[in-house]
């Protein structure tokens, strides 16, 4: 008879269709896992994405997704304490029916207290898997200070009474360990992008105008704003397309119609391989991170969504994110001055319509695959979960 094997339930409000960091990791520590465990995914209905499978056809044949209705705002995201708890309250029943020797909770916080509750009923481990750090997001939108303890509580307990908590940089683990992680707990594993999806391969979107891409989400400590005013000041022919959702929609839409019109273009969101279309025919993916609000150790994903498919990305804002451009030779990165944005924009067309771009895109391609894979970071992932089951004493 064939022995058992382990169980694991992933309780994440978004994966794959959805075209997040954050259903990238998680479908990749599933897809890790999967090759010696029963992994099951309690995640969310997409919205309806362009070109996008409903559900997700594993590799391994042991991943099932199990999936759930959940509020979401007008452009689609689950964003908002309503639409949180629409996730999380379910997302709490359904662990406690499902088997699983050891919990992956994703972010937030919400949904990690829930899980570390089911744990504990089930006694189960669980392994936190946060991305980044949500109280400090809190604070950089400006929430009430009630709001922020709450948050912080919640963050913390989580942090302080996971088997393992996982890091995707030394940055993220410092502010993980300032909330109450302890450092013995933390496992780092990195981040990265699906480079079976975004690669030099993919065909390119096929436009009248050069146009630079922005893609994902659209919020205050991205403020992406600062791209439309760059563009209102060239002088070249070229268009800007957003992909993706976000709070600071309406505000761009409105910013487009006033300072450039027919040049600002909004796609809604669309699948990991449209998303990755439009990159890779780009003159460069623009990447922001507004410094001084709480958020400068942040590392977006579409940096190395854009650099695995050979684009050069345009960064504006914190050095952390801005390093990592430099490391690679990725591209530009500048300070958040819609000059200085403004002129790396200038010298990434001329870059473009010279042959400059084409000739360096396999370089920036192999690097990113070289050091920030995310199946690399899956694996990684995968093997903390496995040894948060090593010990035999349930709970958390």
């Amino acid at each position: 008879m064939r022995e058992r094997r382990p169980t694991v339930a992933i309780a994440t409000r978004l994966y794959p269709p959805e075209a997040t960091a954050a259903s990238f990791r998680m479908r990749a520590i599933a897809d890790a896992l999967s090759e010696d465990h029963d992994v099951t995914v309690l995640t969310t209905t997409p919205p309806h994405v362009a070109g996008a499978p409903t559900m997700h056809a594993d590799e391994h044949g042991a991943v099932t997704v199990r999936r759930a209705p959940v509020l979401r705002d007008r452009s689609g995201a689950i964003r908002g304490y309503f639409q949180y708890l629409s996730f999380d309250i379910p997302a709490f029943f359904r662990l406690l029916v499902t088997r699983a020797d050891v919990i992956v909770a994703e972010a937030p916080p919400t949904t990690g207290m829930i899980a570390l509750v089911a744990a504990w009923l089930k006694r189960t481990p669980l392994v936190y898997y946060p991305g980044d750090v949500w109280t400090d997001g809190v604070i950089a939108m400006g929430a009430s200070a009630p709001v922020i303890a709450i948050m912080r509580w919640m963050e913390s307990q989580v942090l302080k009474r996971s088997r393992r908590v996982l890091s995707v940089s030394p940055e993220v683990t410092q502010r993980l360990i300032a909330l109450g992680a302890e450092d013995v707990r933390i496992t780092e594993v990195g981040n990265g992008i699906d480079t079976r999806v975004f690669n030099t391969d993919v065909n390119p979107r096929s436009v009248e105008r050069a146009y630079f891409v922005y893609t994902g989400t659209m919020s205050e400590w991205q403020e992406p704003g600062i791209f439309i005013r760059a563009l209102a000041q060239l002088d070249q022919e070229v268009d800007l397309h957003f992909f993706g959702q976000g709070s600071a929609e309406a505000g761009l839409r409105a910013l487009a119609a006033e300072l450039a019109p027919d040049r600002v273009h909004f796609g809604g969101v669309v699948s990991p391989a449209e998303s990755a279309s439009w990159i890779r025919g780009a003159a460069a993916a623009l990447v922001s991170i507004v410094p001084g609000i709480g958020y400068d150790f942040a590392r977006p994903t579409k940096t190395y969504a854009a650099g695995a498919c050979g684009t050069p990305v345009l960064f504006a804002g914190a050095a952390t994110g801005g390093q990592v451009v430099r490391d690679g030779e990725l591209g530009e990165s500048v300070d958040f001055v819609t000059e200085q944005v403004s002129a790396a924009m200038g010298r990434l067309i001329e870059q473009a319509q010279s042959g400059h771009t084409e000739q360096r895109r396999q370089t920036r391609a192999s690097w990113i695959d070289e050091n920030y894979s995310l199946a690399a970071a899956g694996d990684r992932a995968a093997r903390a979960v496995r040894a948060a089951t090593g010990t035999t004493t349930g709970g958390i």
